[in-house]
C-alpha cells in the first residue's frame, strides 16, 4: 500500500477537504471533460451544465462552500491556485456571470443559483459525499414523465436532454473517486499495488515487522517509497515546502481579528489568547500555547484562507500546532520536520488505508482523531522514539478520539471543530509523551484501534456524520 506524504498533505484553501477542495477538484476535472466532449458539436449555444450535491454535501454545503467550490472549479480554478488569492472577491465576481467560457468561441450557461441543487433526500449509496455534474441541451426534451405528487395531482416532468454526465465522490482530504472507480476501491483511496514500492506495509504490525526486519526506521522506510517515485530533492522540497505553509497558517491566524464568516458571529480568539501568553509567559503552559497554535490555523480554515490538509481541513490544526511548538520551544531541526511529516504521512496512509479520514463517513474521530494520531506518531519519532513506540503513540492518541462525531453547527467548521483542534494537539502531545516513557508493549495495537473507528463510523447513526443533524448542531437553547 502507498499513498505519497506530498498527496496525504495537499495545501489548498478552507473551509472543507471533503466539502471544498474535493468539489472543486471533481468540478475542475468535469470542465476538462467538457472540453474534450464538446469538440464534436456543431452548436454548443443551447449547452447548460447542472451540479446536484448529495448526502453530506447537501446538508452541510452551504456552511462548507460547497457551492462556491463547485463555482470556482467549473471556471477552472484549483485549490492550490487560490492559496493567496482574495477568494471572496473572486466568488462575487462569478456568482453575478449566468455562464462560463471554455475558449475564445464557446461560453456555457452555469448560474449558480439556479444550477447548483442540493438534494437533501436520501445520499448515493456508494458514499455519503455525492456530486452529480451534467452537461445538458436546452434545445432537446425528452418525452413528459407523469410526476404525482398526490391522488388528484399529476404534473408533467420536462426533463433536459442528458449529453455527458459524471457522478464524483469526495472521499476526504480532498481527493475525489468517480462512480466507476469507486467499487475498485480496496478503501476509500486509490492506492498503488503492493509492488509499487519497497516497503510496502498496508498494517501497523507490517510496517513494524518491516523495520524490524530491515533495521529502518518508519521515516527511512515513507523515505524510500517516496524516492522510487520522485527524486530525493523533490520530496525535501515538497516536505519544506508543506511545512512553509503550516506555519505561515499559524502566523496569519495569530495576526487576524475580526468574526468569522458564516452567519454564527464567532470571534477570533487565537491572537488574543496568544498576546496573554506572551505578556505573561510565566502563567503559560503546554496546553495553553497548543491551543493557540492549532486555534489560529483552524479559523484560518473557518475563513475560506490557505490551510493544509492534515489530513483534512477541518483537522488541519493539530499536525501545525505540534510542529510549530516543537520549533519554537524544543529547537526542532529541518530534519526532524521532515522526519515528522514522513512518519504522520505513514500512519495517515494506513488510517485512510483501513478506515476513513472523512467526517461524513466516520464522524470526526476520523478526522482529529486520525490527526491527532499522526502528530503523536510525529512527535515521538523526532523525540528518539523507537518503531514500537511510534506505534503505541498513535495508537493511544487515536483511542482517545474514538466514538467522536462530527456535529458542526450550522454546517460551518466553527464550532465546535476550532477548540477540537487544540484538544487533538493536546492529546497528541500527551500520548507521544506516555509512549515514550514505554517500552513499545501495550495491549490494544492500532490496527485494533483503527478497526475499532471503522466498525463505530460504520454504526454511528448519519446525525453525527457532517450533516448537521444531531448533536450540537440541534442543541442550541435560544435565549
Amino acid at each position: 500500500m502507498f499513498i505519497s506524504v506530498l498527496d496525504l498533505f495537499k495545501i489548498g484553501i478552507g473551509p472543507s477537504s471533503s466539502h471544498t477542495m474535493g468539489p472543486m477538484v471533481a468540478a475542475k476535472d468535469f470542465r476538462l471533460r467538457i472540453q474534450s466532449f464538446i469538440s464534436s458539436l456543431a452548436e454548443t449555444s443551447h449547452l447548460q451544465i447542472r451540479c446536484t450535491l448529495r448526502g453530506s454535501l447537501a446538508f452541510t454545503g452551504k456552511g462548507h462552500a460547497t457551492d462556491r467550490a463547485i463555482l470556482l472549479g467549473i471556471h477552472g480554478f484549483t485549490p492550490p491556485q487560490l492559496a493567496d488569492q482574495d477568494i471572496n472577491k473572486l466568488v462575487n465576481q462569478l456568482w453575478a456571470c449566468d455562464h462560463i467560457v471554455l475558449n475564445e468561441t464557446t461560453s456555457i450557461r452555469f448560474c449558480p443559483v439556479e444550477d447548483i441543487i442540493f438534494d437533501r433526500g436520501d445520499p448515493l449509496p456508494e458514499h455519503p459525499n455525492g456530486i452529480i455534474l451534467e452537461l445538458i441541451d436546452r434545445s432537446i426534451r425528452k418525452p413528459p414523465n407523469p410526476i404525482q405528487i398526490r391522488p388528484d395531482l399529476v404534473l408533467l416532468d420536462q426533463t433536459d436532454n442528458q449529453l455527458l454526465t459524471e457522478t464524483y465522490f469526495s472521499i476526504g482530504g480532498g481527493f475525489i473517486t468517480t462512480l466507476s472507480e469507486i467499487g475498485r476501491l480496496v478503501a476509500p483511496l486509490k492506492i498503488e499495488t503492493s509492488v509499487s514500492c519497497g516497503y510496502p506495509f498496508d498494517s501497523a504490525n507490517s510496517m513494524m515487522r518491516m523495520s524490524a526486519q530491515s533495521g529502518l526506521s518508519i521515516a527511512a522506510m515513507k523515505r524510500s517509497n517516496e524516492i522510487e517515485r520522485i527524486s530525493e530533492t523533490e520530496l525535501n522540497n515538497g516536505l519544506d515546502a508543506t511545512w512553509r505553509a503550516m506555519r505561515a497558517c499559524v502566523e496569519n491566524g495569530l495576526a487576524a481579528e475580526g468574526r468569522l464568516p458564516g452567519g454564527l458571529n464567532i470571534p477570533r480568539r487565537a491572537k488574543a489568547l496568544f498576546h496573554q501568553l506572551r505578556e505573561n509567559p510565566q502563567k503559560a503552559n503546554l496546553n495553553d500555547w497548543l491551543c493557540a497554535y492549532a486555534m489560529a490555523v483552524n479559523e484560518e480554515n473557518a475563513a475560506g484562507h490557505m490551510v493544509v490538509t492534515a489530513p483534512t481541513n477541518g483537522a488541519a490544526g493539530v499536525i501545525p500546532a505540534i510542529i510549530y511548538y516543537a520549533v519554537t520551544y524544543e529547537d526542532a531541526s529541518v530534519d526532524q520536520i521532515r522526519d515528522f511529516l514522513l512518519v504522520a504521512g505513514a500512519i495517515g496512509g494506513l488510517i485512510k488505508h483501513r478506515s476513513s479520514i472523512s467526517g461524513a463517513e466516520v464522524g470526526c474521530q476520523g478526522e482529529v482523531g486520525s490527526a491527532s494520531a499522526m502528530a503523536a506518531a510525529g512527535l515521538c519519532a523526532i523525540k528518539g522514539g523507537t518503531t514500537e513506540q511510534i506505534e503505541n503513540a498513535a495508537e493511544i492518541a487515536l483511542e482517545h478520539h474514538l466514538g467522536m462525531t462530527c456535529d458542526p453547527v450550522g454546517g460551518l467548521v466553527q464550532v465546535p471543530c476550532i477548540e477540537r483542534n487544540g484538544f487533538g494537539a493536546i492529546k497528541a502531545y500527551t500520548a507521544a509523551s506516555l509512549a515514550i516513557r514505554g517500552n513499545g508493549q501495550h495491549f490494544m495495537s492500532l490496527d485494533n484501534c483503527v478497526a475499532a473507528m471503522k466498525q463505530t463510523g460504520l454504526e454511528m447513526s448519519v446525525k453525527y456524520k457532517e450533516t448537521s443533524l444531531g448533536g450540537l448542531a440541534v442543541s442550541i437553547t435560544e435565549c
